[in-house]
């Protein structure tokens, strides 16, 4: 049946069938209910077909592993990717329905916090659209990510509850409930067939499936994102509460409920920590017995599960699928060590996403071992035989390579040992990783390290979040790019068309007045669209420097109301979350809230400079954000960004880069060229030797008089009614991230991008640039690298 007839008789079936009404006589929810129901049910059918030649073709599957998928709305790209929206809009018009009006009304999938949930979510869809067969895993968090509220310029963590308009994008799947244990002991058990390990007295908890169906663009492939939900296995205690104690006929039920409640507990005490790692095994268990499961189901034998999957650990959170493979091949499917040791690294594969200590994940071993006894006892013999195998030739790197230390399992070095392929996420981090952060590993394992620089979903990043340019670019180049996004090249003979960049600009200042009529009428902001828009939306952390962002506006804010300077008007615009727990975080967005009141309030800086914290920023909002952006502020610490997505997504979109020599920023500099972007700051190798000499920020006070008019003013200065004195101290006596050391360079720079900004005939040469030179990161491309290189897959023809 033709797409758009399937589209509107499931339409109008479901709502004749479940709310008794039709088109024209439904409300808005009945509408967008029954329109992603129906979406649903069409991705449903593809889905067998699909699944279907997958078995018959006995392709390898991927099973990507991943605590974050952070999907923003779907009804919009399935309809994008089916080919539907256009008909859809035009027959729910001809019902005075308008279509975007029931996009609205979709929460974004609270699956992710940031860059590692975009990536997976980006990956899902090149995947899909290229035809791999692929299963990504997670938990369906009840709240997800918290709902960012700013109050008095401090934010507040709300409740995130999506799964009360999300549920209709979800499939449940009682069918395949699996059970996860927790707790109990263990005792050793010798039988005919050798040792054999016996889990007793264990916890149980339900993992409960939903399937999210995940569209490729043109593609009849659909693959499955599925997410566990937890649940107790004894459920409600009848004769507790009849005995009228109701609280504890509960109490089961919350307590397996807890593990898929929240995306990332709070982890700064004992029970955040037990939550954190009763989830990741919850999701890591639930989905590796599914996968061997149904692997044996029809093969018979796990003997050929490297050949037939590949399990891939998105960052050490995923990590447990090491020892959890081990467990499940040896406790369940009587397999020897040496031969589900061999099978394990064989099958999975770890991607690093950051060199940053503390996100090198680390847990007690105690805790473990009281939480997941046998998963603790393999755990141990993964490192006693590592040590026992690769002691001599590690020497003194076996204290900083074993995965058990001073009481500690390090989730890094489990990753390192356990998988077969280990990749960082762009070229400067690859060599990070290699070269310094787990250099002990690449002596003893040669060839294992690799890298695959990121890349992003160029259908959800230009196609849908700016059709105009879109729509332009095809008029131009042809729609190629869409499917290869490495077609953009073409755009470089336009470099010195008028008519081209004329048309380039217009659609620029287009997209700044939607978003400048968005923030008005959601946040009541008044914008000029012809100020520069300068853009830093990211998680808030200190090494991506939102403080340095600030530092500069302030010493512009200070330059007019002392010097009277003359500047081209800016509008700067932040969107971030900040961790629940993270007090500097927290003060950052403070100051930067502050700030803004202190701008807006002054005749003499609001006409030149404009402030604007959007809260909860989230994918919905980056569509309309990004798309408007001339400045892309990319200005982590050298060496510390992995590779970030949210650069290339800007790039794509016309912005240019404002930013150090960190991360894909790099690859950016080298596709676009030095002349089109704008690099300030310290190299990694800068960086390193300061580090190394011993820096001490208090030096750049006493010595530069710029700096140390802006931290003065900072000291002396009350905004909105506060003072900012632990900043100051944070600035001159700590500073780990070395704002002050760049602040010159930095300050210079964007001085710089207003002299450019002038000669706009030249700022749209460097936007032409930006947009030709962006096919080298398409997620298309990195998954591709995935296939061929890690996984060794094959698409569906």
């Amino acid at each position: 049946m033709d797409r758009t007839l399937q589209l509107k008789e499931g339409l109008n079936e479901y709502l004749q069938c479940s709310f008794a009404v039709d088109l024209d006589t439904a409300n808005r929810r009945q509408i967008y209910e029954a329109l992603l129901e129906t979406v649903k049910k069409i991705l449903a059918k593809d889905r067998y077909v699909f699944q279907k030649k997958v078995q018959e073709e006995e392709k390898k599957m991927v099973y990507y592993m991943s605590m974050e998928f952070l999907m923003g709305r779907s009804l919009k790209n399935n309809l994008f990717n089916l080919g539907l929206e256009k008909d859809t809009r035009n027959y729910l018009e001809n019902h005075n329905v308008n279509l975007d009006d029931i996009y609205e009304m979709e929460p974004d999938a609270g699956l992710g916090n940031g860059g590692l949930g975009r990536l997976a979510a980006c990956y899902l869809d090149a995947l899909t659209t290229q035809n791999y067969p692929v299963t990504g895993f997670s938990i369906l968090y009840e709240f997800g990510i918290f709902k960012q509220k700013i109050q008095d310029g401090w934010q507040m963590e709300l409740p995130d509850e999506w799964l009360d308009m999300g549920e209709y994008t979800l499939l449940p799947r009682a069918d395949e409930e699996v059970e996860v244990r927790f707790y109990g002991n263990t005792k050793e058990q010798w039988t005919d067939k050798g040792l054999k390990i016996l889990h007793t007295n264990y916890y149980t908890v339900v993992a409960k499936p939903y399937d999210l169906l995940i569209s490729g663009y043109q593609s009849k492939a659909v693959n499955t994102l599925r997410l566990w939900s937890a649940k107790a296995k004894t459920g409600f205690d009848m004769p507790l509460f009849s005995r009228g104690e109701y609280s504890k006929s509960s109490e089961g039920e919350a307590i397996a409920e807890s593990i898929s409640k929240v995306l990332y507990p709070a982890d700064d005490n004992i029970e955040g920590k037990k939550l954190r790692i009763k989830q990741q095994y919850f999701f890591v268990s639930a989905s590796l017995q599914q996968i061997l499961k149904m692997h044996f189901e029809k093969y018979h034998t796990l003997d050929n599960l490297a050949k037939k999957a590949a399990i891939h650990i998105n960052d050490t959170h995923p990590s447990l699928c090491i020892p959890e493979l081990m467990r499940i091949l040896m406790d369940e499917y009587e397999y020897q060590w040496d031969q589900a040791w061999d099978i394990t690294v064989n099958t999975c594969a770890y991607t690093n996403h950051t060199i940053m200590s503390e996100a090198l994940e680390k847990w007690s071993a105690d805790l473990i071992h009281h939480i997941l006894p046998r998963i603790y006892t393999i755990i141990q013999e993964i490192n006693n035989r590592f040590i026992y195998e690769r002691g001599q030739s590690a020497g003194s790197d076996m204290n900083k390579m074993s995965v058990i230390h001073n009481d500690t399992i390090r989730m890094a070095n489990l990753c390192m040992i356990g998988s077969h392929s280990v990749n960082g996420v762009s070229k400067l981090h690859s060599d990070i990783i290699k070269q310094e952060t787990f250099a002990a590993f690449d002596k003893i394992y040669p060839g294992k390290f690799t890298n695959v620089t990121n890349g992003i979903a160029p259908r959800r990043w230009l196609a849908e979040a700016n059709p105009e340019l879109t729509n332009y670019l095809t008029a131009v180049i042809g729609d190629g790019f869409l499917k290869d996004l490495s077609q953009l090249s073409k755009l470089n003979g336009y470099r010195d068309n008028e008519e081209v960049l004329k048309k380039l600009l217009e659609m620029k200042r287009q997209k700044k007045i939607q978003l400048a009529e968005f923030l008005q009428k959601q946040n009541n902001l008044v914008i000029n669209p012809d100020s520069i828009f300068d853009v830093q939306v990211k998680r808030l952390h200190e090494y991506k420097r939102q403080l340095l962002n600030a530092l500069h506006i302030t010493y512009l804010y200070r330059k007019i109301k002392e010097e009277g300077m003359q500047i081209t008007p800016r509008t700067f615009i932040f969107g971030a979350k900040a961790s629940a727990g993270y007090y500097m975080a927290k003060q950052i967005i403070s100051y930067i809230c502050s700030l803004s009141e202190l701008i807006e309030k002054d005749s003499q800086t609001a006409p030149f400079i404009k402030v604007v914290f959007i809260e909860d920023y989230k994918v919905t909002l980056a569509e309309k954000i990004i798309p408007a952006a001339e400045i892309s502020e990319q200005i982590s610490q050298a060496g510390k960004e992995a590779s970030g997505t949210g650069n290339m997504k800007f790039m794509l979109n016309g912005a240019v880069t404002l930013g150090t020599m960190d991360g894909a920023n790099v690859e950016i500099y080298e596709q676009v060229g030095a002349d089109n972007i704008f690099i300030f700051g310290m190299s990694k190798e800068q960086v390193n030797q300061l580090a190394a000499e011993g820096y001490e920020s208090i030096k750049y006070y006493r010595e530069k008089e710029e700096i140390k008019k802006t931290i003065d003013f900072i000291r002396t200065t009350r905004m909105g009614g506060k003072e900012f004195i632990d900043i100051v101290n944070y600035l001159l006596h700590s500073d780990p991230y070395m704002n002050l050391a760049d602040f010159e360079s930095y300050v210079q720079k964007q001085h710089e991008v207003q002299e450019v900004y002038k000669n706009s005939r030249h700022f749209a040469q460097m936007m032409l640039s930006n947009i030709a030179n962006a096919g080298i990161f398409s997620a298309d491309r990195s998954t591709r690298e995935y296939a061929d290189r890690i996984w060794k897959i094959k698409p569906v023809e």
